[in-house]
């Protein structure tokens, strides 16, 4: 049994797997965190709370890197960690300052931290060579303005330091682009309590497809477990509307998406212990990189990739975590491919009721996930807003969005907010 220190998480659906993960195989963990009660107020899906299962709950300034490492010092020794993890990208760098302090498997803080900070990570990329859209970096709204006429427009407005598409804009004018820069401005600390970088990313607006490839990485090489596709809706966001694995691809495409992720995640250094989800835009030029998330993805990906081929990824996180070889084989589990799609609401109010009666019960449904009436909803902006989500599988190809589509249908008929 091995004992891995858990710093942070996110409270939707890894806070729930990483732990059944470490359960499963046969570990346990203790959790740090600055704000227990940011964990206690979500509600989680079944009975229990995924923190009950932690063998230490430890309360400690996880936001100040410089004076927390001295603290993990001495739990080290009382407590001795084998491996330091997190779900939580705003924690990513931290965990690879623990994992080096202690000597632990991890990747080195400084590919971390690029990874982790958008501009950072283009300007890796570049100077490797690896394709992306044209882009530019400023603070200064005089700058902004220049670098945008010379991208041209239409364009993309980013946050370096955001997770979950929040405040990714498409602008098409500079009226709209002082608009989301503002927006910005007025957001100066995340979720978390960690102050905002006030750097602003442009970037070219690509076309094409999105994917993801999600990878494992470890013993210095990259391994690629799949290509998931990707919906976007909710313009002028990017917000996810639903996703399938395997994408329906061309081999061809397939293998450029790949390559190009593989690319990326070796320029970036993320080749020992990182679960990763690189996502590519398949454009008429062809794939240029969007993102390198080094963690396992989101929105419930691992989750689809598990349901068809077996491989599970959040229990491969914890393996390499702990510098240990990942069970990477395939299994037969008699489905070709799984999808998922997101209940987005469009307008601001509160919820009076979803349709999709039985929803639970129509055939090669996995999982059903929806908002009780009486919630406030947000009309949504990037993610962090959806009502539910459908999951559904198909046994026979690649029928699965179809198929979640046609159940969001219901569930749309019946939603009213008011």
């Amino acid at each position: 049994m091995a004992h891995l220190l858990m710093v942070e998480s996110w409270v939707g659906s890894m806070s729930r797997l990483l732990p059944r993960a470490i359960r499963e195989g046969g570990h346990e963990f203790t959790f740090l965190t600055r704000d227990l009660h940011h964990y206690l107020r979500s509600v989680p899906e079944g009975a229990t709370h995924p923190l009950l299962g932690a063998r230490n709950l430890i309360t400690a300034d996880t936001n100040d890197t410089d004076a927390l490492l001295p603290e993990i010092e001495r739990l080290h020794a009382a407590l001795r960690f084998d491996g330091v993890l997190t779900s939580c990208d705003y924690y990513l760098p931290t965990v690879a300052r623990i994992a080096g302090q202690l000597g632990l498997a991890g990747s080195p803080p400084d590919a971390m931290q690029n990874a982790c900070r958008k501009d950072a990570t283009r300007r890796v990329l570049a100077d490797a060579g690896v394709a992306g859209p044209r882009f530019a970096v400023h603070e200064e709204w005089a700058d902004i303005a220049r670098a945008a006429r010379e991208i041209g427009y239409p364009l993309v407005v980013k946050p370096v330091d955001l997770c979950a598409g929040m405040y990714v804009r498409r602008v098409e004018d500079e009226e709209q682009l002082n608009a989301a820069v503002r927006a910005l401005t007025d957001f100066p600390v995340n979720a978390r309590g960690q102050r905002r970088q006030p750097t602003v990313l442009l970037e070219e607006l690509l076309d094409g497809p999105e994917v993801s490839v999600e990878t494992v990485s470890y013993a210095g090489a990259v391994h690629v477990v799949g290509v998931t596709d990707k919906s976007i809706g909710g313009s002028p966001a990017f917000i996810e509307t639903g996703h399938m694995f395997p994408a329906a691809l061309s081999a061809a495409d397939a293998e450029a998406a790949e390559q190009t992720a593989l690319a990326a995640l070796k320029a970036l250094g993320l080749t020992e212990g990182v679960v990763a989800h690189t996502e590519i835009k398949l454009t008429s030029a062809g794939p240029r990189v969007v993102e390198v998330n080094p963690r396992p993805a989101g929105n419930r990906i691992t989750e689809l990739v598990r349901h068809v081929s077996g491989i599970d990824l959040a229990a491969a996180f914890v393996e390499v975590s702990l510098g240990r070889a990942p069970d990477l084989r395939r299994r037969d589990t008699g489905l070709r491919s799984a999808a998922i799609g997101f209940l987005v609401p469009e307008t601001s109010g509160t919820l009076e009721s979803l349709g999709g009666d039985g929803l639970r019960n129509a055939p090669g449904v996995l999982e059903v996930q929806l908002a009780e009436p009486g919630k406030q909803v947000k009309a949504a902006g990037s993610n962090n807003e959806y009502l539910g989500h459908v999951m559904a599988g198909d046994a026979e190809g690649l029928g699965a969005r179809d198929h979640v589509e046609v159940l969001l249908g219901e569930l749309r008929s019946g939603l009213v907010i008011r």
